[in-house]
């Protein structure tokens, strides 16, 4: 179980380092940076960009042991 799990973070990192480097505005990821603009300013899409890659090592190393 733990292995689909991974997948399924990493599956979800991959896709915020991809919307973080098109500084997409659509979507789900839309609201998720008119909330975290308040916190992160313009520094909103590196913020995810390092947190989907955080989130790709987390779910890859949940998928290896799990």
């Amino acid at each position: 179980m733990g292995t689909i799990w991974g997948l399924v973070i990493a599956a979800i990192g991959l896709r915020y380092v991809i919307w973080g480097r098109q500084r997409s505005e659509s979507g789900a990821y839309g609201l998720l940076v008119a909330r975290a603009r308040m916190l992160w300013g313009e520094r909103v899409h590196g913020f995810f960009q390092v947190a989907g890659a955080m989130m790709i090592v987390v779910g890859a190393v949940l998928a290896i042991t799990g």
